[in-house]
């Protein structure tokens, strides 16, 4: 009898980890501006798709030239070429929008349809997981003039929207992942939150506008503490994370099949 339990227990887990929801990423952020720069205002930019191990998946945004070409030294590996040369043909750019040096610090929007790349093609839908979106910027010839930074979201059958915090290379993020068949009014429901004090010494206060389980996972995707809150409408839970280890966690507050994501560090 526990070899059977045992036995179902690995197929649902296995089935888990096959699941490949289709769906659609948003993801729109502003760059802050930077001095001094190539020429005026001018600097250069990749945005990709990794998942949670740092293993590529598809570029979404490109923009470099010839005489910028040694800068995006990690997309350029991370996507196949060599890190002096981001203008390489080893660079995959399947499905990505692609440009010339960047004249200004602009906001900037890029979707993912939820696929990887199959050499010069779109490829499959990918399993559901965690997965990063990354970007890698360069505005000088200085060591101290790049920059790179990942978000990471949940792709699977719940909506992940998130509003990462401002910092001092990008502002005003969105990242909105969407499975098929939601729709936008799925979205709009989907639970108002705040989390605060963030950064925290491990009491973490959430409030929120509708719940029915409020988790907290890992940067490795793992869930590390779950609670059932106590009123399912515009409620307000008091969470002891002092136990976790310091660094950054997502902090999920379900409603149904729907989800809001929050960033969150523990620095005890």
């Amino acid at each position: 009898m526990k070899i059977k339990l045992l036995s179902l227990s690995i197929l649902l887990s296995s089935l888990q980890l096959m699941a490949q929801t289709n769906g659609s990423m948003t993801f729109t952020f502003t760059q802050v501006a930077k001095s001094p720069c190539y020429q005026g205002t001018r600097n250069v930019m990749a945005v990709w798709i990794q998942d949670n191990t740092g293993k590529f998946i598809k570029t979404k945004m490109r923009n470099a030239g010839n005489s910028t070409s040694d800068h995006l030294p990690t997309w350029a590996v991370n996507s196949g070429g060599p890190a002096g040369n981001c203008m390489s043909s080893l660079c995959n750019v399947t499905d990505a929008t692609t440009g010339a040096t960047l004249s200004g610090f602009g906001t900037h929007t890029i979707t993912w349809d939820g696929k990887d790349v199959n050499g010069a093609v779109n490829g499959s839908t990918v399993a559901d997981g965690v997965y990063k979106i990354t970007i890698q910027e360069t505005w000088n010839h200085s060591p101290t003039s790049t920059t790179t930074r990942s978000y990471s979201f949940t792709k699977g059958p719940s909506a992940d929207n998130q509003t990462p915090a401002d910092d001092a290379d990008f502002k005003s993020m969105s990242i909105n992942w969407v499975p098929n068949g939601t729709g936008i009014n799925s979205v709009e429901i989907a639970p108002v939150i705040d989390v605060f004090p963030n950064p925290s010494c491990g009491k973490v206060t959430v409030d929120y506008s509708k719940a029915t389980a409020i988790k907290v996972y890992n940067i490795l995707g793992e869930m590390v503490y779950e609670t059932t809150p106590s009123e399912m409408e515009d409620g307000s839970e008091t969470l002891d994370l002092s136990h976790l280890n310091n660094g950054l966690y997502n902090l999920m507050v379900m409603n149904g099949h729907l989800s809001s994501s929050y960033k969150l560090v523990l620095q005890n």
